[in-house]
């Protein structure tokens, strides 16, 4: 058991990006009344980035699990479970892409409303 993935610091690692700190980033999307554009565009970002970077310990844990001793890590990270363990980095991708989409959505109707409000006799 001493050689098992789940003591590894990649495990734990695996724990905070994948579901701390986007609970911590869902948290105050939600509870927040007033919340900047920029803060919105950058929780996007980093949910993207989390994402990533969930993927790449999967990818170390996997590889980890196969040299371990251990077959609770092999059956854990190696086998069609683990294809369960990349929805989680899937969804945080896709919530991050559509914040950023809503963003640059309501960045753009914007700039259109204002160019028709100066440019009030120019074709769209």
């Amino acid at each position: 058991m001493a050689d098992s993935v789940f003591l590894k610091l990649e495990f734990y690692l695996l724990i905070f990006f994948s579901l701390v700190l986007p609970t911590a980033i869902f948290s105050t999307m939600l509870l927040k009344k007033a919340l900047a554009r920029s803060i919105v565009l950058l929780f996007g970002m980093l949910l993207l980035v989390l994402a990533g970077i969930d993927i790449v310990l999967l990818k170390k844990l996997a590889w980890l699990a196969r040299s371990s001793l251990s077959s609770l890590d092999d059956g854990f990270f190696t086998s069609e479970m683990s294809l369960s363990l990349y929805l989680l980095p899937a969804f945080l991708g896709g919530v991050g892409t559509n914040v950023i989409s809503h963003i640059l959505i309501r960045h753009l109707r914007e700039a259109e409303d204002k160019f028709d409000r100066e440019q009030p006799g120019h074709w769209r």
